[in-house]
C-alpha cells in the first residue's frame, strides 16, 4: 500500500433535509442566497448570519443537497488529511496549473473558505498539488503545484486536470488551507464515484467534492469551513423602506411580483419570505422589474 495510505476511518455524509410536497412553495437553502450574494457583491442578508456554509453546488435547485460540512456551532471544521510524501514548499502563486501539452482532463475547482461563524475568509491561503495524468507527482520541480489566495469574497477558483491514479490511492488533490496569522489545514478532495474510494484508507466522504461534466471538461465545488472564530453579530442596519406589498411570511412563486422600497420586483424563485429576505438582499430570489 502507498505510503500515504495510513488507517483511517470514512466518515457517512449528513442526509439531505426532506424536500418539499408539490404543492409547498420550495424553501430555498440558505446556503444558496448566500452564495449568490456573495456572487454579485451585495451584502450578506442578517438572516443568514451564522447559517450553513454552502459545500456542493451543482443540483436542481428544487433539490435539497448535503453539508459538507455545516458551518455552525455544532460541528466540526473541514476534516484534516495527512500531507503525504509529495509536498513541496515555496510553490508558485497561481490560479492556473495547467501548461502547453499537458495531457488530461481539464478540471476547475471553485469554491469559498469560511469561518466558523460561516462568514467568508478573505486573502486565505490555498496551496494545491497533485499527481499527473499518469498518476506521477513533480518531485523536482512544481509541475501541477501552486498557491493562491481567496479574494474578499473568500472565493478561490483553481484551473488544473484531473489526477491520475496510482496505487494504493484513489483519486485525489492535496491542499493546504491558512487563514491569516491562523492554524494551517492539510487536508484532500475526493471524487464521487470513484472505484477505490471503498478500498482507500484514507478516503473521508466529508471531503468529496461535487462534480459534473462542463465547459470541455470537469468542474467541481467544495467549500473550506476552517476553526476560525469569527462575530457573528450582524452590522447595524437601518430601517427598512415603509410601503409596498412585500411581507415576510408570504410564500411566494416564479414568476409573483412586489414592491418594496418603492421599487418593482419579479421572483426568481418559489420561497416563503422571511425577515432579512427583502428583495434588494437576496438577488438569488428578486430581479428589479
Amino acid at each position: 500500500m502507498d505510503s500515504e495510505a495510513q488507517s483511517s476511518s470514512p466518515s457517512s455524509l449528513r442526509s439531505s433535509p426532506p424536500s418539499s410536497s408539490p404543492d409547498s412553495p420550495t424553501l430555498v437553502p440558505r446556503k444558496t442566497v448566500l452564495r449568490a450574494a456573495l456572487a454579485v457583491g451585495a451584502a450578506i442578508p442578517a438572516a443568514f448570519i451564522g447559517g450553513p456554509a454552502l459545500a456542493r453546488t451543482f443540483t436542481s435547485a428544487d433539490t435539497p443537497v448535503p453539508l459538507t460540512p455545516p458551518c455552525d456551532d455544532g460541528d466540526d471544521p473541514t476534516p484534516e488529511q495527512i500531507e503525504g510524501p509529495y509536498f513541496k514548499p515555496n510553490s508558485p502563486e497561481r490560479a492556473t496549473l495547467l501548461e502547453p501539452g499537458m495531457p488530461g482532463t481539464r478540471l476547475t475547482v471553485s469554491g469559498y473558505v469560511f469561518g466558523r461563524a460561516c462568514m467568508p475568509v478573505s486573502r486565505a491561503l490555498l496551496d494545491f498539488w497533485q499527481a499527473d495524468d499518469n498518476g506521477d507527482y513533480d518531485n523536482t520541480g512544481f509541475r501541477l503545484r501552486g498557491h493562491q489566495y481567496t479574494d474578499s469574497g473568500g472565493a478561490f477558483a483553481l484551473t488544473t486536470i484531473v489526477p491520475g491514479l496510482y496505487p494504493g490511492r484513489t483519486r485525489h488533490i492535496h491542499v493546504k488551507v491558512q487563514a491569516p496569522g491562523r492554524a494551517l489545514l492539510t487536508t484532500q478532495l475526493y471524487f464521487p464515484g470513484e472505484p477505490r474510494n471503498n478500498t482507500d484508507a484514507i478516503f473521508d466522504a466529508r471531503l468529496l467534492m461535487n462534480v459534473r461534466d462542463g465547459n470541455g471538461g470537469r468542474e467541481a465545488s467544495f467549500d473550506f469551513v476552517l476553526d476560525v472564530p469569527q462575530n457573528p453579530t450582524p452590522p447595524p442596519t437601518t430601517p427598512p423602506p415603509t410601503g409596498g406589498t412585500w411581507a415576510a411570511g408570504t410564500a411566494y412563486r416564479a414568476g409573483d411580483r412586489v414592491t418594496y422600497g418603492g421599487r418593482a420586483y419579479v421572483c426568481l424563485q418559489a420561497h416563503t419570505a422571511q425577515p432579512g429576505w427583502e428583495p434588494p438582499s437576496v438577488p438569488a430570489l428578486w430581479r428589479a422589474a
